[in-house]
């Protein structure tokens, strides 16, 4: 018996260790980031000039932002700037004001969008840099019909008289991070 004891301890105190030199399955994949703006002029940027604007006014344009790439995206930034500059793009509280809405159809002349089909994604100064709060392009192969509509809050007063802005604005796309598998 004591014998037996004696071996089990020392068979307890050494390790074995195994190695394999079978190669893991695994996978790299790829995709493509591509953002597309559809509007009459078809350009990555979006030009809007205008002159003349009452205070309570507004001007609208529509475009449709397409994620035409095979990746989603983690994030669709709007920047704003302007080409030409005045004191309507300058005070952020009396100032343009810029209100980006998503509808889940095109917006046209004779579509109206439901409250319920739309959505704000950005709204503030005309001129800034914003996420937009959870677009649909945010998915590979979806889009979001937008609705830029720049106004001028009923506060603005006689220092915006006779005022011009030309605007600009740009949508910025950033690949969804990978993920472990």
């Amino acid at each position: 018996m004591v014998t037996t004891g004696a071996a089990l301890a020392g068979v307890g105190t050494f390790g074995t260790f195994t190695d394999s030199a079978t190669p893991l399955s695994a996978g790299v994949g790829n995709g493509v980031v591509s953002i597309d703006l559809d509007g009459p002029d078809h350009l990555g940027t979006v030009p809007l000039a205008f002159g003349g604007i009452l205070p309570g006014g507004s001007v609208t344009r529509t475009i449709s932002l397409v994620n035409d790439g095979s990746s989603d995206l983690a994030t669709v930034t709007l920047t704003s700037v302007a080409t030409l500059s005045s004191v309507l793009d300058t005070d952020p509280a009396n100032g343009l004001q810029l209100t980006v809405r998503s509808c889940s159809v095109p917006w046209s002349a004779s579509t109206v969008c439901a409250a319920a089909e739309r959505t704000v994604l950005a709204s503030g100064p005309v001129i800034r840099e914003a996420s937009l709060a959870r677009p649909a392009s945010l998915v590979a192969g979806s889009a979001d019909h937008l609705a830029l509509t720049v106004s001028l809050p009923d506060s603005a007063g006689n220092a915006f008289a006779g005022r011009s802005s030309a605007l600009e604005f740009t949508f910025t796309a950033v690949q969804r991070p990978g993920a472990a598998r």
